[in-house]
């Protein structure tokens, strides 16, 4: 079955790039028969507030944008997050890490090298 997902941060209003990628993955997921999925990225806990979410959840059904199920929300989750890693430690699939926090940030930007 086709799942649409979209995961906004409840940190604000939505804007057009919001609504475009929501309104995006929700046409692909109904036009297939298939599920939309709505999960919230409120994990900053200083900006992440439920009235931004239920702002949100108003915008998306003032345009007709519906979702399947219950509003998933990430920091509701910590225990399955905690428990894949337990799987994978206990699999010998989790090594240790060494870089610092900017060669981890430099690593994730432009430009990279191309093969040689």
């Amino acid at each position: 079955m086709t799942t649409g997902r979209f995961a906004p941060s409840p940190t604000g209003d939505l804007h057009v790039g919001n609504l475009r990628t929501a309104l995006i993955a929700w046409l692909f997921a109904r036009s297939e028969g298939g599920r939309f999925l709505v999960r919230m990225e409120d994990l900053d806990r200083v900006q992440a507030g439920a009235e931004h979410e239920q702002a949100q959840l108003r915008d998306m059904a003032a345009l007709g944008l519906d979702w399947d199920g219950e509003v998933v929300r990430q920091s509701e989750r910590f225990h399955l997050y905690e428990a894949a890693i337990d799987r994978l430690t206990d699999a010998g699939l989790v090594y240790p890490c060494y870089c610092t926090r900017r060669e981890i940030r430099e690593a994730s930007a432009a430009p990279h090298d191309g093969p040689t």
